[in-house]
């Protein structure tokens, strides 16, 4: 019989409960039991409702308190020395956020007892995601151990509520390959010390009555790699020789398993899941190609975005798998976990009936779910009409007027290649950017956002609900903008920005002012730890309404003669960090974004800002996994970076920002994006991700960040110092400057502001120590065009 299955539920809460008791905890307001009370309580709810939703196979230890990837450095005793010898939940967020015993004027924030000052592990993308996973770091002669019962301990808690799960752990080969080595040597070498660990958890899980086990190996879509694919059969052939084991499902997605099928599909275990909405045209290879016993889990419904399902063309291509394996070798189920969507769509009162139509969430994922299965099984009635609703929602979307504007794609059309190319070639513009902003050596600046404190948030949400007027929301904003300026001016930033109070999220703002987006109300999902992101919606072609941060920038400036960054997100970041419509390809919609910041930009320009920052932090995030579909993704997301950023004269300086990212593989297309300032994340890394610039000779300006604002840890002026100085010994200084690692929104005032202050102290200092100008930072009157 065709089962109903899923991989993972979101972990966060309809209400972002999990966020809520985390950062509870975090600053003493919650005991450790009472953070564990929500946690249990949210994992009742979802199991609860996988299995009402009429799912066969509920998934279990897909819940975390940070994230999958620590909680499997945890698992297996991977702990680095300086974090001690506990795997306690104290050791765990100080491997996700740092720990430092006082900071902010001497506060206690943990007993002495604990380690007293480490930094937080390096973080980076998932795969091709906005999902953020702490970075494994092993030894040379790395021991590991089973050191927690997490995935036992949850597996038992569901048996207790009557629901027998499946649980989920990541899987050997992926964890190694996702971790680094502090020697550089291969994490794959250290496979046989690990496999030990795996094969005892699932003789554990077995013996607390797990029939299945699902193990998921992400890295089996990437590119063939030799080593790579000898690990997995080394993995699997030992895991299957386990005394006593759960069937084991394999479980793949984010593409096609074609570069690594010859592997996957000879792999000693039960059962093996693929991704049907990134990669369809597998299915065919892997009907041929799966072994005579084993069964195959179908991801056709999309885990990564908000679009309803077309149940027809799903229901043909499992229709197809059953016609050659049989309904007892068929499962269906999503693409991926489900973690990278909003939970529910019933929760969304404010969309129109129409557009909300179109949509389904992970609660309306598992009805999708459940109704092809039901479907396949024969069942009629109630299947047939939830089949006939979908098929009526896709007919009216592809009929809606509200999708096309015919003087949008023709604009797009008529793109030329002068609207992609700066006037001058970077060390012209350099040398007349120079002039007019007079900046000293080493300049400082920030990325652009400072704290969003809840008076800020406070005062938007009046605004929003009428209980605060527009003229006295904006007289709130003027007087939030004044005294960030007057702070900065007063410890002698260099260039400033006016600290994005009026902006609620660095996508969301934009995607307001924007024609073809529309919003959600509780369509949140997670980032990393606590931080949620809530994506708008592309539903049409895009266009600007009129100018979206003209008033804010031109406001701030006007306050000083400092130089003020003008702050823009990006088209790619955009794109990739909203619900992309799936009706044409994703380069269209980039264009249209593209020219609406373009447009932007100029008028920013014409305002009398002198440093534009255009952040795109998900370029790198964006590549394709495999190397073949690279080249055409990187020529159209440079291309849209230039036409925004193409428009101005040359005394006008471009930033961009990137960070938590690997820059190796796309340094070529970074340099061709030509922005004159770029200012990556290296803090955690310490600078090791600058090593893809220095080896390209990247010849623009560059600021390493050297303040990790994604740790509540205040780094000292010296630390900053030895960072800066590292660089310093990468790349020419006269092109290095000094700013954080990214925005500083989610911050709180007083590790801002110390760690502010030390950043200023280091470069300073430093300026001394090179002999570099001491320029002014003052604005020069711009030419005319």
């Amino acid at each position: 019989m065709v089962l109903a299955t899923n991989l993972g539920f979101p972990r966060i809460g309809l209400k972002r409960e999990l966020k809520s008791a985390l950062e509870a905890y975090w600053s003493g307001k919650q005991t450790v039991e009472q953070l564990q009370q929500t946690a249990k309580e949210l994992r009742a709810r979802h199991w609860r409702l996988q299995k009402d939703a009429g799912l066969d196979h509920i998934p279990s230890n897909d819940f975390s308190f940070y994230d999958h990837v620590l909680d499997t450095i945890l698992l297996t005793g991977a702990v680095p020395a300086a974090y001690g010898k506990n795997t306690d939940l104290h050791t765990y967020f100080s491997m996700a956020r740092g720990h430092q015993t006082t900071c902010c004027g001497g506060h206690v924030h943990a007993a002495s007892d604990k380690p007293t000052d480490v930094p937080a592990l390096e973080m980076t993308k998932w795969f091709d995601t906005n999902y953020h996973y702490i970075v494994p770091v092993f030894d040379a002669n790395q021991s590991f151990r089973l050191a927690s019962t997490k995935p036992i301990d949850e597996f038992l808690e569901a048996k207790a509520l009557g629901i027998t799960t499946r649980p989920v752990i990541l899987g050997p080969v992926s964890f190694l390959s996702l971790g680094k080595r502090r020697d550089h040597g291969s994490t794959l070498e250290l496979l046989p010390q690990l496999l030990p660990v795996y094969t005892q958890l699932l003789e554990k899980l077995a013996a607390a009555g797990a029939e299945w086990v699902q193990i998921d190996e992400p890295v089996l879509v990437l590119d063939k790699n030799l080593a790579t694919q000898e690990a997995l059969r080394q993995a699997y052939l030992a895991l299957s020789r386990a005394s006593a084991r759960p069937k084991i499902l394999l479980a793949t997605y984010f593409g096609s398993l074609y570069p690594n099928a010859s592997v996957a599909y000879n792999l000693p275990v039960d059962a093996l899941h693929i991704d049907l909405v990134r990669a369809p045209e597998q299915l065919d290879s892997a009907l041929e190609a799966i072994s005579d016993k084993s069964i195959l889990s179908l991801g056709v419904i999309d885990g990564r975005n908000i679009w309803r399902t077309d149940l027809d063309k799903a229901q043909k291509l499992l229709q197809h798998a059953i016609s050659e394996l049989g309904p007892d070798r068929v499962w269906v189920g999503p693409s991926c976990s489900l973690l990278h969507s909003p939970i529910d769509l019933a929760a969304e009162t404010k969309l129109d009936d129409e557009l909300k139509s179109w949509l389904a969430f992970a609660t309306q994922k598992l009805g999708e779910i459940a109704t092809l299965t039901k479907a396949l099984r024969g069942e009629k009635g109630e299947t047939e009409k939830a089949i006939a609703a979908a098929r009526t929602a896709q007919e009216a979307r592809r009929a809606s007027k509200r999708i096309h504007n015919q003087a949008i794609k023709q604009r797009v059309k008529s793109i030329t290649p002068d609207q992609t190319e700066r006037r001058s070639t970077y060390a012209n513009r350099r040398e007349q950017q120079a002039k007019r902003l007079d900046l000293p050596g080493l300049p400082t600046t920030t990325i652009g956002s400072f704290p969003q404190t809840p008076e800020v948030r406070v005062a938007r949400a009046e605004w929003r609900s009428g209980k605060k007027s527009t003229a006295e929301y904006e007289k709130f904003l003027e007087d939030q903008t004044k005294q960030v300026i007057r702070w900065q001016e007063e410890i002698g930033l260099d260039v400033l920005v006016h600290g994005e109070f009026e902006r609620n999220d660095m996508v969301e703002y934009f995607g307001e002012q924007l024609e073809g987006f529309t919003f959600t109300s509780n369509g949140w999902v997670q980032s990393y730890g606590s931080r949620c992101v809530k994506p708008p919606v592309i539903f049409g072609d895009v266009a600007r309404k009129g100018p979206m941060t003209v008033r804010w920038s031109k406001f701030a400036q006007s306050l000083t003669p400092q130089p003020v960054k003008g702050m823009l997100t990006g088209p790619v970041t955009i794109l990739q960090w909203s619900f992309v419509r799936d009706d044409q390809p994703r380069s269209e919609t980039c264009r249209q974004i593209a020219l609406a910041i373009r447009d932007e930009v100029v008028d920013l320009e014409t305002a009398g800002i002198a440093a534009i920052q255009i952040d795109e932090p998900a370029i790198r995030e964006g590549l394709p996994l495999v190397e073949a579909a690279r080249p055409d993704y990187l020529k159209w997301a440079v291309e849209c970076f230039r036409i925004s950023a193409a428009g101005v004269r040359d005394e006008t300086q471009i930033h961009t920002h990137m960070c938590y990212s690997e820059f190796n593989d796309i340094i070529t297309a970074i340099a061709a994006m030509d922005a004159d300032v770029i200012s990556i994340e290296t803090a955690r890394s310490q600078m090791e991700l600058l090593d893809a610039f220095v080896n390209f000779k990247y010849p623009n300006e560059i600021g390493p960040g050297v303040y990790d604002i994604h740790s509540p840890r205040v780094p000292t002026t010296e630390e900053m110092k030895k960072l800066i100085q590292l660089a310093a010994k990468l790349l020419p200084v006269e092109h290095i400057w000094v700013n954080p690692d990214c925005g500083l929104k989610t911050r709180a005032w007083p590790e801002t502001k110390t760690a502010l202050i030390n950043l200023v102290a280091a470069a300073k200092e430093l300026r001394a120590q090179y002999n570099l100008s001491e320029g002014k930072a003052k604005l020069v009157t711009a030419k005319a065009a």
